[in-house]
């Protein structure tokens, strides 16, 4: 099987930090999932590259060196993604870009002052737009490409679009909440619970989709569009919510740990990607955004 980025990146968190736990956080991810991913590079090379300790982990003499390797390969990734992809040495010009508010928020900072930095002649104008707008810009012809939880895409019969990240899905609960410490948690478990729900991007009718198929509904105590709000109400032990690991971070903003757990249940992930109107004819610079985002993000594919 071909070695991925997701394995070397968690590799080398893997060996800096010397805890598959510390790995985990630092890609708010399962340790289960930085295991599991391991544990198939160890059998892609042919060699156990960690010693397990007590204490965490320790590479082996075969680890030191892929490490090296390792090092390398993600060198030359980030020289080729601040790279210009494009041979026009004087491409200039500009790009509409729609963008939703959580993937303004929350995704494409470092992409944009990346991009920019590579062509300085490219101006990237984003507009951030409701998903039913974006749509509608597309078709007109008023946005060149837009970046958007494709997953809540509509008009996918003229619109096509290309996955670049999936984000799974959790359940957010306070530290010193009983479920923290549960085996095994199921929809019927987070019914029982006050819910935060939010709003934005419409993530409430997103959790219809996993909730009416269970037969069973969150008990919701407040509705909000911020997700910082949802945050503090969560790790206040306000309630609980269930939010894609893009959005997660493990403090509030008063300094309150939430703490995040995976529900027996499968919940659709947040897709976050490109969508684009096939009938209008792509310019060179739309091109290069297009390149540079899947080559970012090694391209999930399109969908």
């Amino acid at each position: 099987m071909p070695l991925t980025l997701k394995q070397i990146r968690y590799f080398i968190a893997t060996a800096d930090f010397g805890q598959i736990s510390r790995a985990a956080k630092e890609f708010n991810i399962s340790q289960s999932t930085v295991t599991a991913s391991i544990r198939q590079l160890e059998e892609d090379v042919g060699m156990a590259l960690f010693e397990r300790l007590p204490s965490g982990v320790a590479l082996t003499n075969e680890g030191a060196r892929f490490l090296q390797h390792a090092h390398n390969i993600m060198a030359a990734v980030n020289e080729a993604v601040q790279t210009p992809l494009s041979t026009e040495t004087n491409l200039s010009g500009s790009i509409r870009v729609g963008v939703t508010n959580t993937v303004a928020g929350y995704f494409m900072t470092k992409l944009y002052v990346r991009f920019t930095r590579s062509y300085p002649n490219l101006k990237l104008e984003m507009i951030e737009l409701p998903r039913p707008k974006i749509e509608t810009g597309l078709l007109k012809g008023d946005l060149d490409i837009a970046v958007i939880l494709v997953s809540n895409l509509k008009d996918r019969q003229h619109l096509e679009c290309e996955t670049l990240l999936r984000s799974k899905r959790r359940l957010w609960l306070p530290s010193n909440h009983p479920l923290c410490d549960a085996s095994t948690i199921t929809f019927n478990d987070v019914a029982q619970e006050p819910y935060i729900m939010l709003t934005i991007d419409e993530a409430d009718q997103t959790a219809d989709k996993y909730w009416i198929p269970s037969g069973l509904g969150p008990k919701t105590v407040f509705s909000t569009s911020a997700v910082e709000a949802v945050r503090s109400m969560v790790a206040s032990g306000m309630g609980v919510t269930i939010l894609s690991d893009m959005v997660y971070r493990p403090w509030s903003l008063d300094g309150q740990r939430i703490e995040t757990v995976k529900l027996a249940e499968d919940i659709p992930t947040m897709d976050v990607g490109l969508a684009w109107d096939p009938k209008n004819t792509m310019t060179p610079m739309t091109k290069a955004f297009m390149d540079f985002m899947s080559l970012s993000f090694g391209g999930v594919g399109s969908d």
